[in-house]
């Protein structure tokens, strides 16, 4: 997988738990929920490196249940965010996660939703 390094003048991420906090109990509960689960897959398998928005998921539903969702993500240690005006887009935590769950997201990326 490629490197990519952020620009400097990108929004700071907003807070999220350190690589060395994440544990496995509190990535596997946020990922029990198919739409989470499904927001991580599709980052993952679609995103191409870089930050979305929740409008980009294409999800019939309404903004508030979303952003749950999105922060549940975030404080598990799944996503990183950042704000963009009104907005927070999203990305995986692929280097964070691969090193400290091994063969987790090819667990996501090899599942398919029903």
């Amino acid at each position: 997988m490629t490197n990519l390094i952020a620009p400097s003048d990108l929004p700071p991420p907003l807070p999220e738990p350190p690589v060395e906090n994440l544990r496995l109990e509190t990535v596997m509960g946020a990922l029990a929920d198919p739409l989470r689960l499904t927001v991580i897959r599709k980052l993952l398998m679609e995103s191409e490196g870089y930050d979305h928005a929740c409008g980009w998921f294409g999800f019939d539903r309404p903004k508030s249940s979303l952003t749950h969702h999105f922060k549940a993500l975030r404080e598990a240690g799944l996503i990183h965010q950042r704000q963009y005006g009104l907005e927070r887009r999203s990305r995986v935590r692929t280097e964070d996660l691969d090193a400290r769950f091994p063969g987790l997201l090819d667990l996501v990326r090899a599942w398919r939703p029903e």
